[in-house]
This record gives structure tokens, sequence and C-alpha cells, in this order.
């Protein structure tokens, strides 16, 4: 409904306007024709006075011809005479533009008094030229037809011909400035008439308009205001039109769910509060870590420091005892190179540890696999700790069903964590306790258990046993590095270790291996 009255509102505005705009151009239009042929005039006029003064300019450069010789002037008479071929040229060109625009009523007689002067201007310059040539000798004062030039031909007919072409320009200069004053007039008239008319009913119009949108408004800003203050209740309940009907079913729905959203951002807020709360205390773990974590970096810096002191101490030490001797036998060079070269391996061996578990962690662990039977390979690993151990018992236990089984690793890399594991229970169990391996395999996993009959590890240890640089207070020997190196081995193999342990019964390390591939 109140788009229909907003649409006669706009329509009658619209005419309005359209008559404005159309009597803008008309006026602007016909202003711009009557301006053009007003130029038109007004540069006829202009010709017609520099007609004037050069031809009379030109009739007295004759006149001395008359007087001074036939030869006097020459080059001004031909340079006057182009002067005034052009104007007159000129003339005619405004004088045909000014009929095609005004009519041969309005100009009659413009064109035939310009062909009267062209014709004029030829016979006067013909008479001079009948002067000059007739070598009349007596005074000028007495020559009849240089006389009659002068007097009639000149200054009555040539002037009368030229005021008459001036007068009638002039004429139509005031014509056509009569037509733009009717025409302002007349333009001035109807806008005043146009905006009598149209200015009281736009007004009415705009004051219709405002009655009919005033109400819903204040009650939309009523509504507004009580959702605004938290009452979501149906806040518009009055009959509109239907745009503002729209619109109040609209707000209605909006309150109801401001509501649904306020109730579930109580929920929400409450639900943050707790996550909150479980993040902060998530958090504080996470610092309590770092902070362990840190402590024992700075205690691995440390362990590392004092393993790389002590073997370069060694080196420099032979090196300056061997080079201070006065007398050094080759036996002499020997024990040193030899000490040296000991203490060299085992700095090479703590950093190929340290750089192993470097490209752990960046997943560039390169394994050279092949496809290798796993029961003789544990089998020589057990027979070269036994021979190293003599009074311990090392046994390895497999089924006759594995003596074959294939599997696909890096024979170098799994023999390195076997003995890591081997090398951590023959340190941690007594010499006279027995270290048993024995092998399970499932339909995917073949895995390795090796059963120690030690002191065993608490439970807080296990859960950090195999973290980089634990080294726990009272195993303080080495850096902590093996555990964290067969880990990174074996799940470079998609394996995994694990460890079972029970304070005072010992403890039971179990590698699991896939089995057809690393």
């Amino acid at each position: 409904m109140y788009k229909r009255k907003l649409f006669y509102f706009g329509l009658t505005t619209a005419f309005f306007l359209f008559l404005a705009l159309l009597s803008t151009a008309i006026s602007s239009h016909l202003t711009r024709e009557n301006l053009l042929q007003s130029n038109i005039a007004h540069s006829l006029l202009v010709e017609h006075e520099k007609l004037s003064s050069i031809s009379y300019r030109l009739f007295k450069q004759l006149t001395d011809e008359i007087i001074f010789g036939q030869n006097a002037n020459q080059a001004y008479v031909r340079k006057k005479q182009n002067l005034i071929q052009q104007s007159l040229n000129q003339i005619k060109k405004l004088e045909i533009e000014q009929r095609k625009a005004l009519g041969i009523s309005f100009t009659k007689g413009s064109i035939e008094d310009t062909d009267e002067l062209v014709r004029m201007i030829d016979e006067i310059t013909i008479e001079f030229r009948a002067v000059v040539s007739s070598g009349n000798k007596a005074p000028l004062n007495q020559q009849a037809q240089l006389k009659r030039l002068l007097e009639v031909t000149i200054d009555d007919q040539f002037r009368e011909a030229i005021n008459s072409a001036v007068a009638r320009q002039t004429r139509v200069v005031t014509a056509i400035n009569a037509k733009m004053d009717m025409l302002n007039t007349t333009i001035l008239w109807f806008a005043i008439g146009l905006g009598a008319l149209s200015i009281p009913l736009i007004l009415y119009g705009c004051y219709w308009l405002f009655n009919q949108l005033y109400q819903p408004l204040i009650l939309i800003a009523n509504a507004t205001n009580s959702i605004a203050l938290g009452h979501y209740q149906k806040p518009i309940s009055v009959k509109l039109d239907d745009e503002f009907e729209e619109l109040a079913t609209s707000i209605n729905q909006l309150a109801l769910r401001l509501q649904e959203h306020e109730n579930n951002a109580i929920q929400s807020r409450k639900q943050l509060e707790q996550e909150v709360k479980q993040r902060t205390s998530e958090l504080t773990e996470a610092n309590l870590l770092l902070t362990k974590i840190d402590s024992r970096r700075r205690q691995f810096i440390a362990d590392v420091s004092h393993e790389l002191r002590t073997p370069l101490t060694i080196i420099r030490g032979e090196a300056q005892v061997t080079l201070r001797m006065q007398s050094v036998s080759i036996d002499d060079f020997n024990q040193t190179l030899t000490s040296i070269l000991g203490q060299a391996v085992g700095l090479s061996r703590l950093v190929d540890d340290l750089l192993l578990l470097t490209r752990a962690e960046m997943n560039q662990i390169g394994l050279e696999v092949l496809p290798t039977q796993i029961v003789p390979l544990i089998r020589t690993e057990v027979a070269k700790w036994q021979k190293l151990n003599l009074s311990r018992s090392i046994a390895c236990v497999t089924h006759s069903d594995l003596d074959d089984l294939v599997v696909t690793i890096d024979t170098q890399r799994i023999q390195q964590v076997l003995a890591i594991l081997f090398d951590n229970a023959i340190k941690y169990s007594k010499s006279d306790q027995p270290i048993d391996i024995s092998l399970h395999k499932t339909e995917s996993l073949i895995t390795i258990t090796i059963k120690d009959h030690g002191e065993g590890i608490s439970a807080a240890e296990v859960d950090n046993i195999f973290e980089r640089f634990v080294r726990f207070s009272k195993h303080s020997e080495g850096l902590g590095l093996g555990l964290p190196i067969a880990k990174a081995i074996i799940e470079a193999h998609d394996g995994s270790i694990s460890v079972i342990s029970t304070q005072g019964q010992g403890s039971v390390f179990s590698i699991s291996l896939p089995l057809g591939h690393a």
C-alpha cells in the first residue's frame, strides 16, 4: 500500500520535473539559435563597416593615381582590392547562412544589395581607370567626369548603399534581440507558473507522505528500544501497511532470535569459562613440562660439555707430554696415537649419536633396507654379547618356524638398537642374573623382547625413559641418548618400542617391526 503511495507521488514529481527539463531544453536550444543569428548579424555589421573603410581608402589611392600618375600606389591598390574581395566573400557567406536560418522574408534584399555593392565598386574602379587613361590635363575641379564620380557615385550612391546595408543588419539584430527578450519573458512566466503549480503540490505530497510514514517509524523505533532494553516478547503488535508489516514481522522474529542467542550466549559463556579453566590447567602443565625439558636441556649441555672436555683434555695432554719429551721412541708415539685415536673414536660416536637424533627430529634418517632373516641376526648378536660377558647367561628362545622369517630392515641400525638394549640390560642387572630374549610373530608384526632381572625402573622413570637427554640420578653414566636413539631407529622402520617394568623385578623391553616392509 505504501509503495503505491510512493509511486503516485514519484510519478507526479517526475511529471513536473519533466516539464521543467523540457522547457529548459527548448529554451536552451532557442537561445542558442538566436545567439548564433545575433552573432551572424553582428559579424555582418562589422564586415560592412570594414568594407566601407577599405573601399574609401581604395578610392583615395585611386584618386592619388589621377593626381600623381598612373603608376602611383599600384601595390596598395591591389592590396585593397584583395581585402575588399575577401570582405565581400565573407559578407556573402554570412548572408547565405542568415537567409537559411531566418528565411527570405526576414532577410529580403540582403544578398541582392550585396551584389549591387560589388557591381558599384567594380564600376567606380573602372571609372577611375577611365579618368586616368583619358589623359585630361584640365584642373581636377574642372573635370566633369571626375567630379560626377566623386560627388555622385561615391558620396551619394555608394555611401547610401553601404548605409542601407548597415541599417538593414541593424534592424535584423534588433529583431533578433526582440525575439530573445520575448523568449526569455515567456520562459520566465512559464517557470513562475510551473513553480506556482508544482511547489504547493510537492509540499502537500511530502506532508502527506510524512504523515503516512511517521506512525510506523514511531512504532518501529519504540520496538527497537524495547529490544535494546531486553524486552523480546512481540515488540510490534499493531497492523501496518503491507511493506511495514513485513518489517514488523522481521523485527518480531529478530527479537525471538535475539532471545535465543542471548540464552545460547549465557550457556556458551559458562562453557567457555569451563574451557578456559581447563586450558589454563593444561597450559600450567605444559609450562611445568617445558620447565622440566629446559632443566634437562641444561643438564644435557653440561653433560655434553663434560663428555667433550674429558677426551679433548686427554688428547691435548697426550700430545703435549709427547712433544715435551727429549727423546721419543716409536713405542711412545704409538702409545700416544693409540690413546688419541681412542678418544677421537669416542668423540665421533658421540657426534654420530647427536646427528642421528637431529635427523630423527627432521624425519631424515637414511635407512638402507634389505630383506633379512631376523632370527640368525639376533642369535649372532646374542653370541657376541655372551662372549663379552661369560659369567652371565644370555639366552635366545624362538620357535623353529621362525628361523626362516624374513624382515625388510636396515641391518646395522637394528644391530645398533639391540646393542643399546643388551648393554642396558647388562649394565642395570647383577652379573649372575640372566637375560632372556624371545621372538613372537603375529599376522603383521614380529616382536622381539629383551628381559632382565635387575632392579627395575620406577613408574615415574618409565614415563620419561625414551625422552632425549633424560638421565636418572642413580644412573650417572652416559648422556641418556641410548634409548631415544633406539626409539628413533625403530620408528623409522614404522615400528614401535615399549617397556614394562616392576621395581625390584626387572624390566622387559619390546620391539615390534612390521612384516614385509620397513
